[in-house]
């Protein structure tokens, strides 16, 4: 009996709650909707998009010091810290704007492909992946010259994107439920995986050192593939609504923020990813980042008004609520 009572207590603290709340949330105000949020670790700022602009903030006191105005339908952000620069999607407008991360001015505009989504930077090659999620590519840019590479084929509706720090892309493909590798110095897609059973990617983050991928699925599934063999070997579940992942490298967690309200946390228990919390946050609060310093969780959200009444009895999209845009925070 003593025996089964400490296996059942071991198995309990194995799968027990990690301990991240709802902590604080950081104020930006203002109108309009949102896409991804990114971090750059090195100066310690977060970029929140914000429909025509990218709000600064400082990671560390999570006040406001700028702002990048006049943009077109911001979806991603990226860092290149080497570079002093960032790069920014404007899907309305099929381009990439670029700008100084210390004084935040616009360096210039190279073109993409139609309504880029998310971007990385690749830094062994210096050059930045636009993916274009409705012309089923990716725009390779020299990130020093700002000129375009080539633009290549990927397959339906590419969302987001990951980088190894060593010559390799990564893309979610939504529409043929697919993970790409893609080669930065040709560029051009080396190695795919289905993630059958998992089904619609967007979110996408990546475990550099152990070398596997998180795709989180509008199934409800987290799809966790080994790089080296481009096989899925885990498919926890995760809540409804996904549209980001994150990883911590120092905690060894990964994240699926959910539209649900909800931030799921998987992690390796036992040899088997496993999920081990789910985070009440807001409603359709499904876009975030990972502060690898603070161990922190940053999510977009604001306050909605009442859904109004819309075709066929059905209602429509709720009102985001005018100064009501935050970012959430997750911690301990």
């Amino acid at each position: 009996m003593k025996k089964l009572l400490a296996l059942t207590l071991l198995a309990t603290a194995a799968f027990a709650a990690e301990g991240y709340k709802v902590i604080t949330k950081y104020k930006i105000g203002g109108t309009g909707g949102w896409d991804y949020v990114a971090v750059d670790q090195v100066n310690r700022r977060i970029y929140a998009s914000h429909a025509t602009a990218v709000e600064v903030l400082d990671a560390d006191s999570g006040k406001v010091v700028g702002r990048i105005a006049d943009l077109h339908g911001v979806h991603g952000i990226a860092v290149a810290p080497d570079l002093n620069k960032g790069f920014i999607t404007n899907g309305t407008s099929n381009s990439v704007t670029v700008f100084n991360l210390k004084t935040l001015e616009k360096m210039g505009e190279p073109a993409a492909g139609k309504n880029p989504d998310a971007v990385c930077y690749e830094p062994k090659t210096k050059r930045v992946f636009a993916m274009n999620h409705t012309g089923n590519d990716a725009t390779a840019i020299n990130a020093t010259t700002l000129e375009i590479v080539a633009t290549f084929p990927l397959g339906p509706a590419p969302e987001f994107c990951a980088v190894d720090g060593a010559g390799k892309v990564y893309v979610n493909l939504e529409g043929s439920s697919e993970v790409l590798e893609i080669d930065a110095a040709k560029p051009a897609v080396t190695r795919r995986v289905e993630l059958t059973p998992a089904e619609g990617p967007s979110g996408l983050a990546i475990d550099v050192k152990n070398k596997k991928l998180f795709s989180v699925c509008s199934n409800k599934q987290m799809a966790v593939i080994d790089i080296a063999t481009m096989k899925v070997i885990a498919t926890p579940a995760i809540g409804s609504g996904p549209d980001a992942a994150g990883f911590d490298p120092g905690l060894g967690l990964a994240f699926s923020s959910n539209g649900e309200g909800t931030l799921t946390i998987v992690k390796l228990v036992n040899g088997k990813y496993e999920a081990v919390d789910t985070v009440p946050t807001v409603a359709r609060a499904r876009t975030m980042a990972v502060d690898e310093k603070l161990h922190r969780v940053y999510l977009l959200a604001a306050e909605f008004g009442p859904a109004p009444d819309g075709k066929d009895g059905k209602k429509g999209r709720p009102p985001v609520l005018p100064d009501s845009f935050h970012v959430l925070v997750v911690g301990k």
